[in-house]
């Protein structure tokens, strides 16, 4: 049987916009993704910190710099602008994960920039 483990998270994220009309996703600036290890059209998961919701749904990249962190479709009622936003990824072990393995953590400030990475084993 296989065990789930967090791969990467980008932590304390502020959601930047919400479009209820696109066809569904979560737009993150490619800085974020490739800094979380986050490939275009992965699965991650949302983990609203301001009313507690948690939604499951793929990364799409959107403009580089820009600390675009937009929930579309349906999982823009999941969020407001302003929220914060835990988003992550998992890896599965058959059995344990490597000894010393941690996830690797990207740490934002208020407008998503990059303050901190914290390289994962």
């Amino acid at each position: 049987m296989a065990r789930v483990f967090i791969r990467s998270k980008i932590h304390q994220a502020t959601i930047t916009q919400t479009d209820l009309r696109y066809e569904g996703s979560i737009t993150l600036d490619p800085k974020l993704m490739q800094a979380a290890d986050i490939e275009p059209y992965e699965q991650v998961h949302v983990l609203n910190l301001n009313n507690g919701n948690r939604l499951e749904t793929y990364a799409i990249v959107g403009k580089s710099g820009s600390g675009v962190v937009c929930l579309n479709g349906a999982a823009a009622r999941h969020a407001e602008a302003g929220d914060q936003v835990i988003v992550l990824t998992y890896e599965s072990f058959v059995h344990l994960p490597p000894k010393g393995y941690a996830p690797t953590v990207v740490h934002v400030n208020a407008k998503n920039k990059i303050t901190k990475v914290k390289k994962g084993g």
